[in-house]
Formats: structure tokens, C-alpha cells, sequence
């Protein structure tokens, strides 16, 4: 009986730690017959009374491909840190024959999703942190300063503005002259980030290469200038150069420094607790 008791003990313990540091999948959202997922990746332990922060990730491809495995390494690293990440897909052109707009409605619809689950995800809805690379950065800023573009069927009065942001090399300027103004064009005014930057703008970071041919360095100056007007925080750090993408983990050794500096930003927000404390791997 002692053997048994014991063998029981050792099981519940392994389902157990097991159930803290799941990741789970998740539909969100469904349109007509496509599914939208968001894979979600937990502390090592999550206290049933413990509400954590909570950072969503949007990938990037220029709203026309891509695939949510992007920041799979970040969602692995920031969860170690104590927050519960997202991973979150969203309709593209290639996969959903869909337009930047439909991209952006999906985004804000995970974040009410969230904001709506919280209890459920143990997410404190006071500290969300949007963030995501190249047309994911721009949904992520796109969630906080972008009124229009809203899907049919959310509840609006779930707000979907993060309390923070974390862009690398994110897409601002949709604007003549700015990526993807062939698509939206004179739409960008309610599109655009950098033209609808406003007072109670979250505190932000921006990760750029000096040498990205999509995402100019005078733009990320320019929007950062915009953000200290409003009185609203912007860091961008400059990384001498690196071209579009140079933060993804292949580029291991910018990885690991974008990385670093993304928790000192949410450790300055209180967010995060101390300095960096996990290894970076």
C-alpha cells in the first residue's frame, strides 16, 4: 500500500507541475469557416491567487504571410520571467485572401480575448504588453493608437489598448513614402501609427538596425519626437548595422541583446522584477 501511495504521490506531483508549465491552444476567434489560435506559454509555477503580466506576440510578413512560431523563443524566455505570454495568428493575404484591415481586427480581438479571460489565464488586465516585429510591430502599436477597424462582433467596451509596447523594427508609417501605402493608401491617415500618435500613448521600445531598408532610421527618430510631445515614453534603441529581422533568434547574438534590453524596459514599468535573471538560450 506504502508503494502504491507513493507511486500516486509522484504522479500527481508530475500532472501537476506539468499543468503549471503547459502550453496550451486556444481558439480565439472564428470567421465564417476560418479559426484563429493564440498558443500560450506559462510560468514554471502559476499561483492559483496570482494574476501575472501578460505579453501577446504578433508575427511578422507584411500582413501577407508569416507564421505565429516567430517568437516562440521570446514567449519561452518572458514567461520564465513570470508573464504569461501569447503567441497569436491572424489573417494574412496569403492564407485568408485578406486585407492589412482584417490583420489589425484580429489583433484587437485578441486582446479583448485576453482582457475578457483574464481570470481565466491568471492575467493581470492592468499590465498588457503588446508587442510583435516588421507588420506585427505595427499591429501591436496599431492595438494602442488606431480607433477604426474594429471586427463586428467584438465587445467594444473590452478595451483593446495594451498598457505597454515592445516593437522590433516595427512597420509606423503607412503613409506616402511608407511601407505598404499601396495597399492602404490614403487610408493611412486612420491606419498609420506615426500619424495617429496622441496623448496617453503607452510607454514604448523600439528595436532597429541602422541599415533596415523597409523601416527607416529618420522614421523611428521621428515617432519617438512625436511620443516625447505627448509626453508619452519612447525608447529606440539603434543597433549599428543590422539590417530588417536582425532581432529573431537565428541572429542569436542580437536576440539575446533585444531581448536583454525588453526586460530591463518592463522591469523599469514594474512589470518585471530585478534585473534579468534567467539565462538567455
Amino acid at each position: 500500500m506504502k508503494t502504491k501511495y507513493f507511486l500516486l504521490t509522484l504522479l500527481f506531483v508530475f500532472l501537476t507541475s506539468s499543468i503549471c508549465s503547459a502550453q496550451e491552444t486556444i481558439l480565439y476567434k472564428q470567421i465564417d469557416t476560418t479559426k484563429l489560435f493564440i498558443d500560450i506559454y506559462y510560468p514554471h509555477k502559476v499561483e492559483a491567487n496570482k494574476n501575472y503580466p501578460a505579453m501577446i506576440f504578433f508575427f511578422g510578413g507584411g500582413w501577407i504571410g508569416g507564421n505565429k512560431t516567430q517568437f516562440t523563443k521570446h514567449a519561452e524566455y518572458f514567461s520564465k520571467r513570470g508573464m504569461i505570454c501569447f503567441l497569436a495568428d491572424y489573417r494574412t493575404k496569403s492564407k485568408n485572401k485578406t486585407t492589412p484591415y482584417e490583420s489589425l481586427k484580429d489583433a484587437k480581438s485578441v486582446i479583448r480575448f485576453i482582457r475578457k479571460n483574464a481570470m481565466r489565464f491568471h492575467v493581470d488586465s492592468t499590465k498588457v504588453i503588446a508587442s510583435g516585429g516588421s507588420a506585427g510591430g505595427h499591429l501591436a502599436a496599431a492595438t494602442a493608437l488606431i480607433q477604426d477597424y474594429n471586427e463586428s462582433t467584438d465587445d467594444l467596451s473590452i478595451d483593446c489598448t495594451p498598457n505597454a509596447l515592445v516593437l522590433f523594427n516595427p512597420v509606423i508609417d503607412n503613409g506616402p513614402g511608407g511601407y505598404g501605402y499601396e495597399r492602404i493608401e490614403d487610408n493611412y491617415k486612420k491606419f498609420s501609427p506615426i500619424h495617429n500618435i496622441k496623448k496617453g500613448a503607452p510607454p514604448t521600445i523600439i528595436f532597429l538596425g541602422t541599415m533596415d531598408k523597409l523601416i527607416p532610421v529618420v522614421t523611428a527618430k521621428y515617432y519617438k519626437n512625436v511620443m516625447n510631445k505627448v509626453k508619452s515614453r519612447c525608447d529606440l534603441k539603434l543597433y549599428e548595422g543590422e539590417k530588417h529581422g536582425f532581432f529573431n533568434y537565428k541572429n542569436f547574438e542580437a536576440y539575446k541583446k533585444t531581448v536583454t534590453e525588453a526586460d530591463k524596459f518592463l522591469v523599469s514599468l514594474g512589470y518585471l522584477k530585478n534585473k534579468p535573471i534567467v539565462k538567455i538560450e
